[in-house]
């Protein structure tokens, strides 16, 4: 029992680390997959079965060889010298990418609840602050809590979209695109690019764990959610008429299939952004502990502070350099990380 446990609260850290404000809205399922129809669908599978393989073998690799951080994991991964290129990547990936969400929570409360943008990022930055005081059980707890709420809400829209009249001609469509190549590479690009930025928060998790098994089944269950959630997404967004249109394709959803649920939408969006931001969080205190030890308010209060600074810039076009460029590297990580074993290699030093 004490395993089933601990694997879940793995699974739950695991869905909630990949998953952000895309997910909610639906905008990064419908480019990477939706818009391609039923092709898409297959192309989903693919990335479910990649989930729940190297999700796994991330944390198994990491358990096996003690890394406290991913730039120790991306050490024994790249080797010694261009595993330094791709730490400083990351490290401003995340930054980046934490300071967006920021910002994003700020704007659920601006444009949904009609009050001031600074209320919704300051309060997120006090949960959150709150959240890692409380380390690593503080991660698991509220990933615990919003996970199961977050599968539950997409299956019942999934439900409420596939019972309309003409669903089935709607899922096997397969539109007329100008880049319909780019469906056979999506899987690997999406969920290479997701699990890159997981490593953050996955590694030193389970770096840390001692039953192999647990981290086993937490990964297996983690990618079997993240599957789930895609499929239902994917399965609730074809069911609307010229999807890729829209910039908040799920709000669309809302309007049309599941009016009552507005409130919980709102909650949802603002509960994925917030498990976003403190995994980011998680992982670059991971990181900078690495360099001051014993620190962790200290870096805490940093963190917090520069991705607020952080927030107040449009860093849309920034990541639109970056996103490309981390994206061909993640593929390269995920060939590696096929590559590599996952029994008795030689144990890092722990710096």
């Amino acid at each position: 029992m004490k395993r089933l446990a601990g694997s879940f609260q793995i699974a739950a850290v695991y869905v909630g680390t990949v998953i952000g404000a895309g997910f909610a809205t639906g905008k990064e399922i419908v480019e990477f997959f939706s818009r391609f129809g039923f092709i898409g669908f297959l192309a989903i599978l693919v990335s479910g079965y990649l989930f729940i393989a190297m999700g796994t073998k991330i944390m198994l690799v990491a358990n096996d060889i003690k890394a406290k951080s991913y730039e120790q994991f991306n050490e024994y991964l790249f080797g010694k010298w261009f595993s330094k290129f791709m730490n400083i990547l990351m490290m401003l990936m995340l930054l980046g990418v934490t300071a967006v969400m920021l910002s994003g929570a700020g704007a659920v409360f601006e444009e949904q609840l009609q009050l001031p943008k600074q209320i919704g990022v300051l309060l997120t930055i006090v949960l959150g602050f709150i959240t890692m005081l409380i380390g690593t059980k503080g991660l698991f707890a509220v990933n615990t809590v919003v996970v199961p709420i977050m599968i539950i809400f997409n299956v019942i829209l999934m439900l409420q979209a596939i019972t309309g009249e003409g669903y089935i001609e709607r899922f096997l469509m397969i539109p007329e695109t100008s880049d319909t190549w780019k469906v056979i590479i999506a899987p690997f690009s999406y969920t290479a690019f997701n699990l890159a930025m997981a490593q953050a928060v996955l590694v030193p998790i389970a770096g840390e764990l001692k039953d192999r098994k647990t981290i086993q089944y937490g990964g297996y269950l983690g990618g079997a959610f993240l599957s789930l959630i895609l499929i239902s997404i994917h399965l609730t967004l074809v069911s609307i008429p010229n999807v890729i249109h829209y910039e908040i394709p799920m709000a669309i959803v809302m309007k049309t299939v599941a009016t009552g649920f507005y409130m919980i939408y709102v909650f949802i969006i603002y509960s994925e952004i917030f498990t976003s931001v403190i995994g980011g969080v998680f992982g670059l205190e991971k990181q900078l502990s690495n360099y001051w030890r014993n620190r962790e308010l200290s870096i805490f209060i940093g963190i917090f502070l520069f991705i607020y600074l952080l927030s107040f810039f449009e860093y849309g076009q920034l990541l639109s350099y970056l996103y490309p460029l981390f994206g061909y590297l993640s593929i390269i990580f995920i060939v590696l990380l096929i590559i590599k074993p996952t029994t008795k290699p030689p144990i890092i030093n722990n710096r």
